[in-house]
């Protein structure tokens, strides 16, 4: 998640954001971020809807099919309120998002702060991802993508108390404007975060496949 260090975000609410789910049929694979954002997730109430880094993964996933949003939200700020406010709903088609920590971290209400270990591998917070990922295995869950080294490290906690071998397990970087740089030459030195970007979306379209969704008709050998 990137954010203005001038810019308000209002009032962090820090209620859950569940996952984000098809209304039926089976879902192949569960994408996996760190936390909802303060000016995305935490106000949309949708995991990465209205975030800074979710702008890129809705755009490819609904590449691949796998996300439809109404039209309207391209002539929209990406802003979770306004999507609240307007009623903006994603469907999700055979793909789940869904965060290591399922709330915005705050101490005050006020300020954003990163997810503590404690938390995220708390008794809590693992017997929550244990019931959710239960509940997507029953709907033909193959895999899971985890996107920056919190969720990744998180879920690697998670499957060494509950092994999971059948599933897929992929790892992506963030797609934060500090987990694109991460992945660039050089640390990004002279990059372009346009480039960057389309870059981690050609990426993560592979890895998604790689997990389990099934490839689009014209691409099926």
């Amino acid at each position: 998640m990137t954010m203005s260090k001038t810019a308000p975000i209002g009032r962090i609410l820090g209620a859950p954001v569940p996952m984000l789910l098809p209304m039926d049929g089976p879902v192949h694979v569960l994408l996996i971020g760190e936390a909802p954002g303060p000016r995305g997730a935490d106000k949309s109430g949708v995991p990465f809807l209205g975030d800074a880094a979710g702008k890129v993964l809705y755009d490819v996933l609904a590449r691949l099919g796998a996300m439809a949003l109404p039209p309207e939200i391209d002539r929209m700020a990406w802003d979770g309120s306004l999507f609240n406010a307007k009623g903006i709903a994603p469907v999700a088609h055979g793909v789940a998002l869904g965060n290591a920590f399922d709330r915005c971290p705050t101490d005050d209400g006020a300020t954003f702060r990163a997810p503590m270990r404690s938390e995220l591998e708390g008794t809590a917070n693992l017997a929550r991802l244990t019931r959710d990922i239960t509940m997507l295995r029953a709907r033909g869950l193959k895999g899971i993508v985890t996107l920056g080294r919190v969720a990744t490290r998180t879920i690697d906690t998670l499957c060494k108390r509950t092994p999971m071998p059948e599933l897929a397990r992929r790892a992506l970087p963030h797609p934060s404007a500090q987990g694109l740089l991460s992945m660039a030459p050089d640390r990004g030195k002279g990059a372009k975060m346009a480039d960057l970007q389309e870059a981690w979306m050609v990426r993560c379209q592979y890895t998604v496949l790689q997990a389990g969704y099934p490839a689009p008709e014209g691409d099926r050998s």
